[in-house]
């Protein structure tokens, strides 16, 4: 099982959404690197649901349904997707400096390439995100 952190814009596609839904076609990925991520999940992993804009922080937590396909919309093959399933929400929040403040995240895509809207977590940036959401609750 591999971990992931899903980037969206909360006005576009916020975690409530995801939660309402409870499964969605996770799409819009265009950077090649994000796609060249996102093609690697794999049914089962665990992604954990970022909100950009003024929010900038970890929300919630979702499965990945099955590998990725190409996407249907676009029909062009290039672009692909995947499909999720709502997991929880985390405790509380967990804010981008927070996370910035870990020496697990010292290297890691989220601190290096802030563009990226679907990167890969170690075993110990999943739980680093873990145990900080739980703090304080």
């Amino acid at each position: 099982m591999a971990y992931w952190l899903l980037k969206t814009e909360p006005s576009s596609y916020s975690f409530d959404d995801l939660l309402r839904d409870r499964k969605t076609r996770w799409d819009g990925i265009t950077n090649p690197v994000a796609l060249r991520h996102l093609r690697l999940a794999k049914a089962g992993d665990v992604a954990v649901v970022y909100h950009t804009g003024g929010e900038r922080a970890c929300i919630g937590t979702a499965t990945v349904a099955g590998p990725a396909y190409p996407d249907p919309e676009t029909g062009s093959g290039k672009l692909f997707v995947v499909d999720l399933v709502a997991g929880d929400r985390l405790a509380r929040a967990v804010a981008l400096g927070e996370l910035k403040g870990q020496k697990v995240f010292e290297g890691s895509p989220l601190a290096r390439q802030g563009r990226l809207s679907f990167v890969p977590l170690t075993d110990a940036q999943w739980k680093a995100i873990r145990d900080l959401a739980s703090r304080g609750t």
